[in-house]
């Protein structure tokens, strides 16, 4: 599994794994990938701890951080609206519906204390603290989420000598993040979890890989096995970009319950829904998207006002979920399409010798199949 992207990232193997959880991270980059810690959401204080903790246990092999910075939100123009200002704008009807859908369900009340209170406002100067903080660990590469990162971000890197990814949902978002200097393109077809495009991955992997050539590609986007691997890397991409799959691993913190409705679920579950985020982004479906998407209902708020609407009723949510059928009902995750084929608990190393050797065993049959 030769690449020259395997050289650039440092890693036995050219298989990027992206988290929310550190262990998950940790345990990727052990087995031989690469692991990369999603950073939104924490503060800097909080990202130093995470970090030192990831270092020490990886010891010399390398592992990354991804941040969303998006380039089209509310309070953009200004570089960020403090969170009065944001919350200031959310209507009082989208108040009383989220209040009404979890009074229907039953949603258990939470101690205040418990309460997290959200810092997403994505404001210019907490979002560069942030990545300044990541800039002060050894990570080998930062990706950004939603469009081509911001020129400070580009520059910081390559003057610490770390890698610059950013996901692309079409060729066209492709050039404009080569243009704009990144080193690494992941194309993330329709089928991924979390923000993606329209474009399925076995479409949009060679456009992109066309589009920026000689700029290596990853591919993103339903990839959990070592077929999927192998497809991949004949559709022109040098790797791949992998999220849903470690959801349900030993080590990930899924709630246990989304842990276990991922398990049940099949490829026909999901939706791309704005109820969590503001933008379209793939998860399971339940009982909250359900009611997002009824069309008597008022419509998810763009980014980040919707984050900010729902964010304590979805900690009560979680918080509930063991308590409360309704909250049961409601609870969710993100995550891709390829969550029909998560079906057992494995641990992370278990998934990544099982991509590994399924990905030689389909070379060699190809290999079999072109000389036979």
């Amino acid at each position: 599994m030769y690449t020259t992207l395997r050289e650039m990232l440092g890693s036995e193997f050219p298989i990027v794994a992206f988290s929310h959880c550190r262990d998950v991270v940790a345990a990727v980059s052990k087995a031989g990938g690469f692991g990369v810690l999603g950073v939104s959401g924490y503060t800097p204080e909080q990202l130093n701890m995470e970090l030192d903790w990831i270092e020490k246990e990886v010891g010399d092999r390398p592992y990354g951080v991804d941040i969303l910075v998006p380039v089209k939100f509310v309070g953009r123009e200004e570089g960020g609206l403090e969170a009065a200002k944001l919350d200031a704008l959310i209507p009082e009807e989208h108040r009383r519906f989220v209040d009404a859908l979890l009074q229907e369900h039953g949603v258990p009340t939470m101690p205040e204390e418990m309460v997290r209170r959200g810092a997403t406002t994505f404001q210019q100067d907490t979002q560069r603290e942030l990545i300044e903080a990541a800039f002060g660990h050894r990570i080998r590469l930062v990706a950004n989420a939603l469009g081509p990162p911001p020129d400070w971000m580009i520059e910081r890197g390559h003057e610490e000598g770390v890698l610059v990814a950013a996901l692309a949902g079409k060729a066209e978002h492709a050039r404009r993040h080569v243009e704009a200097g990144v080193d690494i393109v992941v194309a993330q077809g329709y089928e991924a979890g979390g923000h993606t495009g329209e474009i399925a991955t076995m479409v949009l992997v060679p456009e992109v890989v066309d589009a920026v050539a000689p700029v290596p590609v990853l591919a993103a986007g339903g990839i959990a096995s070592g077929r999927q691997i192998a497809a991949s890397l004949s559709l022109g991409a040098q790797g791949v970009w992998t999220g849903s799959v470690w959801l349900t691993t030993e080590e990930a913190e899924t709630h246990p319950i989304v842990k276990q409705k991922f398990l049940k679920a099949t490829s026909s579950d999901t939706i791309r829904s704005r109820s969590r985020t503001g933008k379209p982004a793939r998860q399971l479906k339940t009982a909250w998207t359900e009611a997002w998407e009824d069309p008597e209902n008022p419509s998810p708020l763009p980014m980040p006002l919707q984050i900010r609407l729902i964010q304590t009723a979805w900690q009560r949510i979680e918080h509930g979920a063991h308590k409360s059928p309704g909250a049961e009902a409601l609870v969710s995750n993100f995550v891709g399409q390829i969550v029909g084929s998560m079906n057992e608990v494995r641990s992370v190393r278990s998934v990544i010798e099982e991509m590994v050797e399924g990905y030689i065993d389909t070379m060699e049959r190809l290999d079999t199949w072109a000389s036979g």
